[in-house]
């Protein structure tokens, strides 16, 4: 027994070759947020769907385009609007779908997995709670933008396609090419999302994400009632809305751009300049109240019991 101590202590076998090989934090992380999307499939198949609706729709609507802009009370703006509108809606209404997506998502982030008690497993697994929080927060930041922009992009350029195929055909017009700036709108596209959705909304992803740590039970209802409820009391008690206006103007995405541009529903006039988004104070105040969110969610996470 000796002899074959002093043979193992006399190897030479390090002890910290018998453990397990370390796993990067950058790897632990890329696994998390894949997980999500595991486990989160209407992440991407939502916005697929009402692609696919759009492009049925287009394609209905393409029937009576050679038509329609044959109309002489038509000027050339007036015909370069009536082009465009349809690229602008789908690119509003995929937006409009990765938004009300990114709410569900983060209501049940991490609430989900404390109703059903798969926080155990996941918290014996050697992934911090830093880490599982940051990674659902990837997913409004980073993935659903990444999402939007890919499929609106894919969505507007089958469009095109389908537009100026229609309208070669019936020998009236000539390509669609030629008179939709699509790189110019997927610019545009790219910009609004990195602008609005990632940064002017973190606020919104952050609060979400924390109710979702926090509450035990009707979680959607935690994270509206009490906005709501400090909005009355400031209302019935200093008869003002000044919550309520913050609210609004953080709602809409868009800093004192939207009021200004009326009815217009472009995608310029819902996206902030840059220089007037960077310059705000709003943004950074924004920015450093997600942070806290999420710090706080962090945790949350920590310390609540499954339910």
């Amino acid at each position: 027994m000796n002899t074959q101590s002093k043979a193992i202590s006399g190897s030479s076998i390090k002890p910290h070759a018998l453990s397990p090989a370390a796993i990067s934090a950058t790897r632990r992380m890329y696994w998390s947020v894949r997980r999500e999307l595991w486990e989160n499939r209407s992440l991407y198949l939502a916005p697929l769907a009402v692609a696919a609706l759009i492009l049925m729709a287009s394609l209905i609507g393409m029937i009576h385009l050679p038509a329609k802009l044959s109309d002489p009370s038509l000027n050339p703006m007036q015909r370069q609007q009536l082009i465009e509108q349809p690229f602008t809606f789908a690119a509003l209404l995929l937006m409009f779908t990765t938004f009300i997506v990114g709410v569900f998502y983060c209501v049940d982030a991490l609430h989900g997995e404390r109703r059903d008690r798969s926080i155990l497993f996941w918290k014996s697994l050697p992934v911090s709670d830093l880490t599982t929080v940051l990674s659902k927060a990837i997913i409004p930041f980073v993935v659903l933008p990444v999402v939007t922009f890919v499929v609106t992009v894919i969505t507007q350029g089958m469009m095109l396609l389908l537009g100026s195929a229609r309208l070669v055909g019936s020998g009236q017009f000539a390509s669609l090419g030629t008179r939709v700036p699509l790189f110019q709108m997927s610019g545009m596209l790219l910009y609004h999302l990195v602008a609005v959705h990632s940064l002017w909304w973190a606020p919104l992803w952050g609060w979400l994400l924390v109710v979702s740590a926090w509450a035990r039970r009707a979680t959607f209802l935690w994270a509206t009632l009490p906005l709501l409820a400090i909005g009355y009391l400031e209302k019935i008690t200093f008869n003002t809305s000044h919550f309520s206006s913050l609210l609004m103007h953080r709602f809409l995405g868009s800093p004192k751009d939207v009021a200004s541009n009326g009815s217009d529903m472009s995608m310029a006039s819902i996206t902030p300049s840059p220089g007037h988004f960077l310059n705000g104070s709003d943004l950074w105040i924004g920015l450093a109240f997600a942070g806290t969110c999420l710090a706080l969610a962090v945790w949350l996470r920590r310390n609540r019991e499954p339910i």
